[in-house]
């Protein structure tokens, strides 16, 4: 059995290159992109076959690497995959999809109802993020089973955050890439 691959799920807009999430991906040979029709005017159904087609298109597990909407997303899928061929997600600064700061232009994104996921899950928030609180990362670690990880004040956690290569967050990720790979046995 093969070490998990991570796939990469961006939010609304795409991630630049300055973002943490495209720095991991370049440094992590064989890592996939989740692509989009439409990266500005998201559409949850399309995004959510897209993210089914993606991890369906790889060969062994899948590690989840999400950012923003991206984190809804996983959720959502998950809601109707039952975890699919996952071993672990990390969803970073997930947003409240019912608070003011939402984008009205993602559409369908509000349906998600919290459960308990089948993998490993670490949530990960900042304390001044304007599209989710602390608080709203709280109840969704708790909802799906999953640890939070709080990382002080870092807004968004996004590339105006100026995070670089994010080695906060790069350690969070090689834990669970750890607890995720395939334990050899040992001959009896």
């Amino acid at each position: 059995m093969s070490d998990p691959t991570v796939v990469f799920v961006a939010g609304i807009g795409n991630s630049d290159p300055d973002h943490w999430q495209r720095r991991w991906h370049d440094r992590l040979t064989g890592s996939v992109w989740v692509e989009h029709r439409s990266w500005d005017h998201p559409v949850r159904n399309e995004w959510v076959s897209d993210l089914e087609a993606t991890i369906h298109g790889i060969d062994g597990p899948a590690l989840l690497v999400a950012h923003s909407l991206g984190c809804t997303l996983v959720l959502q899928w998950a809601a109707e995959h039952v975890g699919d061929g996952v071993v672990g997600a990390l969803l970073v600064a997930p947003p409240d999809v019912h608070g003011p700061a939402f984008p009205g232009r993602a559409v369908g994104f509000d349906r998600w109802v919290p459960a308990r996921l089948p993998f490993r899950t670490v949530v990960v928030v900042a304390d001044d993020d304007p599209y989710g609180t602390p608080e709203h990362a709280a109840g969704i670690a708790a909802a799906v089973g999953g640890d939070l990880v709080q990382v002080g004040s870092k807004g968004h956690i996004n590339a105006a955050s100026r995070l670089g290569d994010w080695s906060e967050g790069w350690a969070v990720l090689d834990e669970l890439r750890s607890a995720a790979r395939p334990r050899s046995r040992s001959p009896r």
